[in-house]
């Protein structure tokens, strides 16, 4: 049997974190990771370009704020940042806080820590799925194969299974007596019906999106809407997708920065100014042409060859109306596969605040095979650093106080 301190099972962002930490006391570690080499889901994060962090993340932008506290205030921003610096990684941010890699590459990320885990002798073990998880004889046993004092549960959700989270980890877990949240796809891509939205396809709009529930729970998101052929993408989309389901309606502001009553007032402007301006470029210079002429279709329901000059005053507050609130159907959202990240998973309150399973000294869990989701734009790799880090150096600290005793 191949023996370690500490077995890492899963290579992924917050596992690296947590062999990097752990790795600064002097214990020997193996991370187990089942593809072919780790950090893989890191490549594909910010479209390649790797959001690590947001400067603005704090406890509120969870589903669990209250949860995730003692972990984002004992490893915040400013001490992520200062790992990555101190890694040689350089960084900048974007004016919403998103913060990438100088280079805007992915495989910056990634690079730096596969080379601090060489440096510091953190071994890794790829090409092999974490499939049994025992505690025998005072040692955690993987696989019947390896042997540690503490382990460190990083395998991820069940999100975006072809780079490596295919939920498998949650049995390891469930092994020692903790239990799994439901588990659905978030900061995914929602399905609507497909009317509106495949004449808009491929155009993006910046605005402010509403997911209204049938009991009539809201909850809202801004920033970048996608209109695809299936549905709604973009920012403000993937907020929104952890409540998404079939029955909810997406209602969407495309104006935001105006109030109806201004934005009914410059539509009447421009109807007295300009009378015989056809209908279907009524909104030219408001919105983009094909929005424009959706949401005329959508308001009015009429032939836009017409003069803009026969639309009554309570036909043009319709059209404002509706580019403040343009309703779409959805369907449901995209599934696993796509999606960024797992809404559900183990849940904190089954661990300490140091991370440690309150079923089993020595056993640690991070990143998101806990319960924790956050927004989109750096929050959920932000949880995975900080989690990683403090799961690492506790997981450390156990096995230096155990060889003391």
């Amino acid at each position: 049997m191949d023996g370690y301190d500490i077995l890492i099972l899963g290579g992924g962002a917050s596992g690296l974190a947590a062999a990097i930490e752990a790795a600064q006391y002097d214990v020997r570690i193996c991370v187990l990771e089942k593809l072919d080499r780790v950090g893989k889901k890191i490549l594909a994060t910010g479209n390649g370009r790797c959001n690590l962090l947001n400067l603005h993340a704090s406890p509120v932008d969870y589903n669990d704020p209250r949860a995730v506290q003692p972990v984002l205030w004992a490893y915040d921003v400013r001490s992520n940042l200062d790992f990555f610096h101190a890694l040689g990684l350089l960084t900048a941010a974007d004016a919403e806080g998103r913060v990438y890699p100088r280079s805007y590459a992915a495989s910056s990320v990634l690079d730096v820590l596969r080379l601090e885990c060489a440096r510091l002798g953190v071994g890794f073990c790829c090409g092999e799925a974490a499939e049994t998880l025992q505690y025998k004889d005072n040692l955690f046993v993987v696989n019947g194969t390896h042997r540690a004092r503490a382990v460190i549960v990083s395998c991820g959700g069940q999100a975006s299974p072809a780079h490596g989270s295919d939920g498998s980890g949650y049995a390891l877990l469930r092994a020692f007596g903790h239990t799994v949240t439901p588990l659905r796809p978030a900061l995914v891509q929602i399905r609507t019906a497909p009317d509106l939205v495949r004449r808009l396809k491929g155009l993006r709009v910046q605005g402010t999106m509403r997911l209204t529930a049938p009991d009539g729970a809201a909850h809202d998101a801004q920033g970048e809407i996608l209109f695809t052929d299936y549905g709604l993408s973009g920012i403000a989309a993937m907020e929104l997708s952890r409540w998404a389901k079939e029955g909810c309606t997406a209602q969407l502001d495309l104006l935001p920065e105006m109030t109806l009553p201004e934005l009914t007032a410059h539509l009447q402007f421009i109807r007295a100014r300009d009378d015989t301006r056809p209908l279907e470029q009524f909104l030219t210079g408001v919105v983009h042409t094909r929005v424009g002429q959706a949401v005329l279709q959508d308001a009015l329901h009429e032939k836009l060859s017409v003069p803009c000059g026969s639309l009554t005053d309570y036909q043009v507050h319709a059209v404002a109306r509706t580019l403040k609130c343009l309703s779409i159907p959805v369907l449901g959202t995209k599934g696993f596969p796509d999606a960024q990240v797992t809404a559900g998973g183990v849940p904190m309150r089954e661990f300490t605040q140091s991370l440690e399973s309150k079923n089993r000294p020595g056993l640690f869990a991070c990143g998101e095979i806990l319960d924790v989701d956050g927004k989109c734009g750096g929050y959920n790799l932000t949880f995975a650093w900080s989690s990683g880090r403090m799961a690492g150096r506790n997981a450390a600290e156990y096995v230096i106080n155990s060889n003391k005793g």
